[in-house]
């Protein structure tokens, strides 16, 4: 340990080679030490150093006080730690906080997110992590070139190489034992053989499969937290009850997971306090017993489920930006961040294609009304967006734009439809029998119009999704004339249902002045989203226009910053912002 104390524009060292590995003790031996000053130091100096102590420890406070006078040498002495007020296990946990994959990309990364959580000294958090960087991605390639490129090759598959040198130099770097993640590397290149041997992916191998990159990275992060002398316990989902449906890729998480994970957490926090590193993304199939995962960002819904089960008073989500924004700022640098959202706000732009939160997450923490906030661990400052049940919504008018590219439109005609029962159900029920979801509809007295939602796709191949989609067609054109439209998006309108006819009176004459043609509109009774198709080649030129005009004219001041917070306590905004 060194400690520089500067006066008098002079600098003197002090250093201790203790063998102490924690760096929230001092060193037995430092009961008493000597510092030699120069005689031409005449003042007096005091420094004050508070060491942190481990969410199960008792808080050691260490004064060191250092007289500098002519002539006379420092003594530097360490009065007595102070235990805490109250035991730990007595204040339980406080809130979860969930990192994303940007993250945790790098050693330095971790160390700054390490850094980030032990920076609130009153939260005793759950910490839920996704795996580090693009981890997931390169571990569905490598489950892709296994199963063409022969056993005897696997191990020299680019994307196991990247995953094994990634994973290993952070440990190295965070100067923690490799053993933590040695087993998993094996177990991974082993599973590669196997699936090089059978030549086939199946969804539920692709689940586990992924499931090596949460698994790791929570094995670093408790590992590394326990050298800072952090008491952690790292935890992987599919062992502390998140249990799910066996649709394998997009599991759905079944009720029977809050009591469970509630016992799991909460009773060994009762036998031994230590902070829980969970793995996000993962759970168990109730009949196979198999690990599944939650779609896409399905760590924001882990977060949001422990939230829940444990009846936590906040839920945050780390990003890498700052909070939810008015747009995506890929498609328009002047995006802003929405300071306050509902549930209902944010559950519209996370199926509509906002990628800052999982679509299902809000379900929990709208279930349990526990807030959640969006906040950026690269500017963790910046006050980020809060998410509550309700919202003053009487300055409000416009919220959020959201585009979703690479939509297919139906158009379905028949003159039957006149006057007849029965017919939609016949149209959704071929839908329902391929599993195809649809995202947005709009009916006449002879029409309907339809989008499908392209995420369902994203485990399926090109061909099988073009003969699904081809299947669709067939059926349907028994009972009416149909007319498939590619290359379509859906631009999002989040806002004020109340003022719905300002919003479309704005947004179709800033489309009418670009020469936009809206395909179709869709806006449900009670929601808060007005959604309109257009041609995939004019979005973002909508994107953009939209939002200069609503949020950047000099009548858009109050588009969205009006309104406040629901359920949200004082000292939680003021601890956060």
């Amino acid at each position: 340990m060194a400690i520089s104390l500067q006066s008098c524009n002079v600098r003197s060292a002090f250093q201790n080679s203790s063998n102490s590995t924690s760096p929230h003790q001092l060193p037995s031996s430092f009961n008493s030490q000597r510092l030699t000053f120069p005689k031409s130091c005449s003042s007096t100096l005091k420094l004050h150093l508070t060491w942190g102590a481990s969410v199960a420890a008792c808080a050691r406070r260490s004064r060191l006080q250092v007289s500098c006078n002519k002539g006379v040498d420092g003594l530097v002495q360490e009065e007595e730690c102070e235990n805490r007020e109250s035991n730990e296990v007595d204040k339980g946990l406080t809130c979860v906080m969930k990192f994303g994959g940007s993250s945790l990309a790098s050693a330095e990364r971790m160390r700054e997110v390490a850094d980030l959580v032990c920076s609130f000294p009153d939260e005793r958090p759950v910490v839920v992590l996704s795996a580090m960087g693009k981890t997931t991605n390169k571990l569905l390639l490598a489950g892709e070139k296994a199963v063409s490129c022969g056993v005897s090759n696997t191990s020299e598959i680019d994307e196991l190489g990247f995953i094994k040198h990634l994973h290993t130099r952070t440990a190295e770097e965070l100067g923690i034992d490799q053993s933590v993640i040695s087993g998993h590397l094996t177990e991974l290149e082993q599973l590669l053989k196997g699936i090089a041997m059978m030549k086939e992916l199946t969804l539920r191998t692709k689940d586990y499969l992924v499931s090596f990159g949460e698994c790791m990275s929570t094995r670093i992060f408790a590992a590394y937290l326990n050298k800072l002398g952090v008491k952690a316990r790292q935890y992987d989902a599919f062992d502390i009850g998140i249990i799910t449906t066996d649709d394998f890729t997009n599991a759905d998480i079944l009720e029977a997971t809050y009591p469970a994970v509630a016992k799991c957490l909460h009773g060994d926090w009762i036998k031994d306090p230590a902070m829980p590193i969970v793995t996000g993304f993962l759970g168990k199939g109730w009949k196979s017993s198999a690990i599944t995962t939650l779609g896409r960002g399905g760590s924001d819904l882990t977060a949001t489920t422990i939230g829940k089960a444990l009846g936590l008073p906040e839920i945050q989500v780390w990003k890498d930006v700052d909070g939810v924004l008015t747009c995506d700022p890929s498609i328009y640098s002047g995006a802003k961040p929405v300071p306050y959202l509902t549930f209902d706000e944010a559950a519209e732009l996370a199926y509509f294609g906002a990628q800052v939160l999982h679509p299902q997450s809000m379900r929990p923490a709208r279930e349990g009304d526990i807030p959640v906030r969006v906040k950026n661990s690269y500017n963790p400052k910046a006050p980020g967006t809060l998410i509550t049940k309700t919202r003053d919504m009487t300055e409000a008018i416009l919220t959020s734009i959201v585009l979703k590219r690479n939509v297919t439109m139906l158009d379905i005609v028949s003159t039957r439809m006149l006057g007849q029962f029965g017919f939609l159900a016949k149209v959704f029920s071929i839908f329902e029998e391929l599993g195809i979801s649809v995202d947005v509809v709009a009916t006449s007295e002879v029409s309907i119009s339809l989008t499908l939602d392209p995420s369902k796709f994203w485990s399926r191949e090109l061909i099988q999704q073009a003969s699904e989609l081809d299947h669709v067609v067939e059926e349907l054109e028994k009972i009416a004339v149909v007319n498939l439209l590619h290359g379509r998006s859906i631009i999002s309108l989040i806002g004020n249902v109340q003022r719905s006819s300002l919003i479309l009176e704005k947004a179709f004459n800033v489309l009418r002045s670009n020469g936009v043609n809206v395909q179709m509109i869709s806006q449900g009774a009670s929601k808060v989203n007005i959604s309109l198709i257009v041609n995939d080649s004019e979005a973002e030129k909508c994107v953009k226009a939209l939002h200069q005009s609503f949020f950047e004219s000099s009548e858009s001041s109050d588009f969205i910053l009006g309104g406040g917070y629901g359920k949200a306590s004082n000292g939680a905004l003021q601890h956060h912002t």
